[in-house]
C-alpha cells in the first residue's frame, strides 16, 4: 500500500536527504492530496519558493577536498547568491590634490614633497662630512636639481654616464644643469636614513634604509587618488643585482633578477595606488594565513567597503580570499589554480571537448571551467557574476572571461609604461635602485594628476622634459645669480701686464680682452665691442 505525503513533507524530506523509502519498504506516492491542494491555493506566495529551493538542491553537488560544497550549474541561469552593489564613480583626484596642483612641479612634489627631500638632504650631509669633508654641503634646490638630471638622463639614454655630458651625445639641458662631477659627488654620498642608528632599526626591519622615505612615499599615492571600480593586483621585478638578502630571481621575467614589488594599481588610467616591497619571510604574518591573501588585504585595505572589484592572478586567487574580501564588501575576479584543494575533483580532467563550459557555484562565488584548447582549461574565480553566460561565437566564451581579460592587464601596462623612460642606472646599493623605483612611479602618478587637475593632455616625455626643467629652475638661476655677483666683484681689468679670454665669443674665437662690458661685465675683445657713437652732453642727458 502507498503512503501519501504532502508537497511540503516531500520536500522536507528530500531537502533533508531522507530514504525516499520508509521501513516497511512502501513507495512514496507524491502526489498532493486534498490538503495540500487548500494549503498552495491558500499560501501561493510559499509554494514557488519551495519548488525553486528544491530545484536547485536536487542539481549534482561535488564536495572539494578541503570540505567546500559546490553545485553544478547550467550555463545562463541565476546562481544562488545575489551580486552587491558595484562602486560607480570613476577614478579621479582627490579634493586635496585638485587644490594643490597648478604645475607639473607641483603635481610631482605630492608624491616626493619637501618634507621627505630635507632629510635624504640631512643624510646625505651627514654621511659626506663623516667620509670625505668636514665642510661638504648641499642646498634642498641642489638636491631637486639632481632629481631633475636623473630625469632627463631616463629621457635621453646613453651608453655611459659620460656620454650624457659630452658634446657629441650630451644633453644640453643637463650640461646647464650641473656639472659631472657634482652629480658623481652628490650620487656618491646619497643616503635615506641615519648611519649611526641603522643596525639597530635593521634588526626589526629589512628595510630600514629607506623605509621612512618610502612610507612617506606610498602615504601620498594613497591620500592623492580615489581610483574607480576595478583594482589590478599583480607582482612587479624592478631589475636589479644588488647585494641585499631580498633580492629575488624569477626566470620568466625579461629581467631575471629585482626587487620585487606588490603593486595595486587603478585599472582604466594606470594610476599607482599602493605598493609593497617583498622583503622575505613576514614573522608579524599568522602561520594560517598564506602570503597571497596577506598581500591582497594589504594593498586593499585603504580601497574597502566600496564596492570595487579587485582582479587577480592564479598566484594571489583562492576562494578564501573571495569571501574575506567579501565581508568587506569587495569582489574578486581572477584565475585560479587547479591543484588548489577547494577546487572540485571533476573539473581536473585534461581531456575536454573545445570551447566547452562548465560552471560550478557556491556560497557567495562562481567557479567557471573553460576550454579554449582541448588539452587546456582555464579556472576563473569569481564574487561578481551572479550570472555566467557565454557569448555567440565560435569561441563561445563565458562573460567571466572576457571581464578577466578585460581587467587583468593593469600592473603589466603600467610597468610597461615605466620601463619606457625609466631613470634606472646600473647601482651597488639597493636603496638607490628603490629609490630609482620611486622616482619613475612618481613621475607617472603626477603625469596622471597633472591631466587630471588641469585638463591639459600632454606627452608623458613632454611632460617629463618639463618637470626636469621646472624642478632645477631655482638652482640653475641661483647658480646664475651667484656667477653674477662674482663677475662683478672682480676688478673691470684683469691686472697690470695681464690679459683674459673674451668671453663673449660673438665675432672672434677666444680672443684676448683686457676691458669688461658696462652691462654684463664681461671681458669683450675689440672685435666682440660696439662703439658708442659721439653724442654731446646735452643729448645724453635728454635720452
Amino acid at each position: 500500500m502507498q503512503r501519501r505525503f504532502t508537497t511540503q513533507e516531500a520536500l522536507e524530506l528530500i531537502l533533508n536527504n531522507a530514504n525516499p523509502c520508509d521501513s516497511d519498504g512502501e513507495d512514496i506516492n507524491l502526489q498532493p492530496n486534498s490538503d495540500s491542494d487548500s494549503e498552495l491555493s491558500s499560501d501561493d506566495a510559499t509554494a514557488p519558493h519551495l519548488e525553486k529551493r528544491a530545484r536547485l538542491e536536487s542539481e549534482p553537488t561535488e564536495t572539494a577536498k578541503e570540505g567546500t560544497v559546490w553545485h553544478e550549474e547550467h550555463v545562463g541561469t541565476i546562481l544562488r547568491f545575489t551580486p552587491m552593489e558595484p562602486y560607480a564613480a570613476d577614478g579621479e583626484p582627490t579634493a586635496k590634490a585638485r587644490r594643490r596642483i597648478r604645475s607639473r612641479l607641483q603635481s610631482f612634489l605630492c608624491f616626493i614633497t619637501v618634507g621627505m627631500l630635507r632629510p635624504i638632504q640631512e643624510w646625505t650631509i651627514q654621511h659626506a662630512r663623516q667620509t670625505e669633508q668636514t665642510d661638504w654641503f648641499m642646498i634642498l634646490h641642489e638636491l631637486m636639481a639632481f632629481i631633475s638630471v636623473i630625469i632627463l638622463r631616463g629621457v635621453t639614454k646613453v651608453p655611459s654616464l659620460r656620454d650624457s655630458w659630452s658634446a657629441c651625445l650630451g644633453n644640453p639641458l643637463i650640461t646647464g644643469i650641473m656639472s659631472r662631477n657634482r652629480f658623481q659627488d652628490i650620487m656618491r654620498h646619497l643616503r635615506f636614513d641615519d648611519m649611526f642608528t641603522r643596525s639597530e632599526r635593521v634588526q626589526t626591519d629589512k628595510f630600514a634604509a629607506i623605509s621612512d622615505v618610502w612610507g612617506s612615499f606610498v602615504t601620498n599615492c594613497i591620500t592623492c587618488y580615489n581610483p574607480g571600480r576595478h583594482i589590478t593586483i599583480d607582482e612587479q621585478l624592478f631589475p636589479s643585482k644588488t647585494r641585499c638578502c631580498f633580492l629575488q630571481y624569477i626566470a620568466t621575467k625579461p629581467d631575471k633578477f629585482g626587487i620585487k614589488f606588490w603593486v595595486a594599481c587603478d585599472l582604466k588610467t594606470k594610476y599607482i595606488c599602493n605598493v609593497l616591497p617583498y622583503l622575505g619571510k613576514d614573522p608579524s604574518r599568522p602561520s594560517e594565513e598564506r602570503l597571497s591573501e596577506s598581500v591582497v588585504m594589504k594593498l586593499m585595505e585603504p580601497f574597502m567597503d566600496k564596492g570595487r572589484t579587485v582582479t587577480t592572478d592564479n598566484f594571489f586567487t583562492s576562494l578564501t580570499l573571495a569571501r574575506r574580501l567579501l565581508s568587506r564588501k569587495t569582489t574578486i575576479l581572477g584565475t585560479v589554480n587547479k591543484i588548489r584543494r577547494e577546487i572540485p575533483q571533476s573539473t581536473r580532467k585534461m581531456d575536454r571537448k573545445e570551447f566547452t563550459t562548465q560552471v560550478f557555484s557556491t556560497t557567495g562565488a562562481t567557479l567557471t571551467v573553460y576550454a579554449p584548447k582541448r588539452k587546456k582549461t582555464v579556472y576563473i574565480l569569481s564574487s561578481m557574476h551572479s550570472v555566467v553566460e557565454t557569448e555567440e561565437t565560435i569561441k563561445r566564451k563565458p562573460n567571466t572571461i572576457t571581464q578577466y581579460n578585460t581587467t587583468k592587464c593593469g600592473v603589466d601596462v603600467m610597468d610597461q609604461m615605466v620601463r619606457e623612460y625609466s631613470v634606472r642606472t646600473g647601482t651597488r646599493r639597493w636603496p638607490v635602485a628603490v629609490f630609482y623605483n620611486m622616482i619613475d612611479m612618481a613621475a607617472l602618478n603626477a603625469h596622471l594628476l597633472y591631466q587630471a587637475c588641469t585638463g591639459v593632455q600632454e606627452r608623458r616625455v613632454d611632460f617629463l622634459v618639463q618637470l626636469a626643467r621646472e624642478l632645477a629652475n631655482s638652482h640653475v638661476s641661483e647658480k646664475k645669480a651667484l656667477k653674477e655677483q662674482l663677475r662683478q666683484q672682480q676688478p673691470p681689468t684683469p691686472g697690470p701686464g695681464k690679459r683674459a679670454k673674451c668671453q663673449i665669443n660673438h665675432c672672434c674665437k677666444s680672443n684676448r680682452a683686457t676691458v669688461r662690458c658696462v652691462h654684463c661685465h664681461k671681458y669683450t675683445c675689440g672685435k666682440c665691442r660696439r662703439e658708442i657713437p659721439w653724442q654731446c652732453q646735452v643729448c645724453h642727458e635728454s635720452q
